[in-house]
């Protein structure tokens, strides 16, 4: 595992997706506090069509005009509500209203952003599955990393109280009970889970200029299998025992984590573990700030049935995701 940090535009714009909803304004909140700490701008985005959002289409210029007016209206209160209590100078805040789909306004204008930035839908699991989802299919197409805002509370959480309940005896009141962590989220470490592919590297040059940025440890994860691993030396005819694999697979991200030359300043632990690579971020979310995961390439039909680590992370993760290309 051989890497190098490559350029990931990283003074770009930050443009997030705005439409009013909940979700949407704590991944406006989200990119916002962001470039407070980097000097960024945001670029707002609301996509909207005629045909479900907007009312009946503008009859004349005036109407056109006004629709306008309104949409520029909106933009304004939502980015103010979310800024009111951050020191931005104006410049970095910029209001676009672009009439297309949400996917195609933040695909076009976020091809040369730092990042694209979204909140996660309220849409249970089996939903996200079946009729996909804003999240997954900006993952899927876009070419520049995608982040995704998980907010305070999610209809997961609902779902397994009901699950709990409904297999508790005496009709109890039980709730789904998750393990106690007592640091909270915006002090826990970023982690990034990377292997030997290029996407990897750029996945961990995001989550390093990340960590740097909001003053966060960073713990770099290779989540293995045998088969992932090759021959290991000395076991050329024959299967490495455990502790023999595990001790090559954290020689092998180790030396990927040195060829990447992270500053110096930050604060780097490598974890090796032999799991496959969705279940593994999938749990290190519970206890993370923020996933991030490169994304392998599937798409269309295979990324749909086949499914891939990043699309699990999304759909899973327990904590805000980017996925990276």
């Amino acid at each position: 595992m051989s890497a190098t940090i490559d350029s990931l535009n990283p003074t770009g714009d930050i443009v997030v997706g705005v439409d009013g909803s909940p979700e949407s304004f704590s991944a406006l909140r989200w990119a916002l506090q962001q470039a407070q700490l980097s000097g960024q701008r945001v670029n707002a985005v609301y996509g909207w069509s005629y045909s479900w959002d907007m009312g009946p289409e503008p009859a004349n210029k005036e109407e056109a005009d006004a629709l306008r007016k309104r949409i520029a209206d909106e933009l304004h209160v939502w980015v103010e509500a979310a800024s009111k209590d951050m020191d931005l100078a104006d410049e970095q805040i910029k209001l676009t209203s672009f009439r297309a789909a949400a996917s195609t306004a933040l695909l076009e204008i976020g091809a040369n952003a730092q990042q694209i930035v979204i909140g996660r839908r309220s849409m249970s699991r089996v939903a996200r599955w079946l009729l996909g989802s804003l999240s997954s299919s900006l993952a899927e197409e876009a070419s520049v990393p995608v982040t995704i805002i998980r907010s305070a509370q999610d209809e997961d959480i609902d779902v397994q109280d009901q699950i709990a309940n409904a297999l508790s005896p005496n009709d109890q009141n039980v709730h789904f009970v998750t393990p106690h962590v007592e640091i909270p989220r915006t002090a826990r470490p970023i982690v990034v889970g990377v292997d030997s592919s290029d996407t990897s590297r750029r996945a961990l040059s995001f989550a390093a200029e990340l960590a740097k940025l909001n003053g966060a440890p960073l713990h770099v994860m290779f989540f293995w299998r045998i088969k992932d691993l090759g021959t290991v030396p000395g076991y050329e005819t024959s299967v490495a025992p455990m502790d023999v694999a595990q001790k090559y697979a954290m020689r092998r991200l180790e030396e990927f984590i040195d060829g990447a030359k992270l500053p110096k300043s930050l604060d780097v632990t490598p974890n090796a573990f032999h799991i496959s690579p969705g279940k593994g971020l999938v749990s290190a979310s519970r206890y993370a700030r923020h996933v991030v995961v490169g994304s392998r390439g599937l798409s269309g039909l295979d990324a749909h049935f086949l499914g891939s680590v990043s699309k699990q992370v999304i759909n899973s993760a327990e904590c805000n995701v980017t996925v990276v290309h």
